[in-house]
C-alpha cells in the first residue's frame, strides 16, 4: 500500500466536483448542522488540523465520493466560539454518535494536542475496526509519523490499474478495501 500523497487527495475533489454543483465542505457543513446519523449509513467523525482547510476539503471530498456523510466539529453550529470544557464534551458525543473516526494525519495534525486528545479518544471509543489515519504527507516528501500511530489501521492507495481505489492497512497487515 502507498500513502496517499496531497496531489492524490486534490484529484478526490476534483472528482467530486465534477458530480455535483457545490463544496464537500458545504455539504459536509450542512451535516454537521443538521443531520444526526442513521444507523445503516457509514458517518465519519474527522479529526484534522483546523488550518489545513485545503487538505480537510479533499479528505472531505474524497469520503463524500464513496458515500459517506462525514462530521467536522467548527463546521457544528452548536459548537462554542471559544474552545472550553463545553467544547471537550460535545466533541466525545459526536466522536460517539459517529460510526467511525478517522484522522487526517498531516504532519501538523500529529503536532497537534487537539487531535491527539481526539485520537485517543477515538481509540478508546473505536478500536480497531472503527479508527483509521488518512495519512496524508507532501508530494515529494516522507511522512514521519510518531511511534504509536502504527497501532492504527491505515487509509492508503490500492495497487491497481485504475486511479483513485483507496483501502484500509490493519497492523497485521490484513487489508480492506475503504
Amino acid at each position: 500500500m502507498e500513502l496517499i500523497t496531497k496531489s492524490d487527495l486534490a484529484k478526490s475533489r476534483a472528482e467530486f466536483l465534477k458530480t455535483r454543483t457545490f463544496s464537500a465542505l458545504t455539504e459536509a457543513k450542512n451535516e454537521s448542522k443538521y443531520r444526526s446519523p442513521q444507523f445503516t449509513e457509514v458517518t465519519v467523525f474527522l479529526s484534522h488540523k483546523h488550518d489545513e482547510v485545503k487538505e480537510l476539503e479533499d479528505a472531505i471530498a474524497l469520503l463524500k465520493g464513496l458515500g459517506v456523510s462525514v462530521y467536522v466539529d467548527w463546521l457544528d453550529e452548536d459548537m462554542p466560539k471559544t474552545t472550553s470544557g463545553i467544547t471537550a464534551t460535545r466533541i466525545k458525543r459526536k466522536i460517539k454518535e459517529n460510526r467511525k473516526f478517522i484522522l487526517l494525519a498531516t504532519e501538523k495534525a500529529i503536532a497537534s494536542k487537539w487531535c491527539n486528545w481526539e485520537l485517543g479518544y477515538g481509540d478508546s471509543i473505536k478500536y480497531i475496526d472503527h479508527i483509521a489515519l488518512l495519512v496524508v504527507k507532501d508530494d515529494y516528501g516522507s511522512w514521519t509519523g510518531s511511534e504509536y500511530l502504527q497501532i492504527y489501521p491505515v487509509i492508503g492507495k490500492k495497487y491497481t490499474w485504475l486511479d483513485g481505489y483507496f483501502e484500509v492497512q490493519f497492523p497485521d497487515g490484513k487489508k480492506i478495501d475503504l
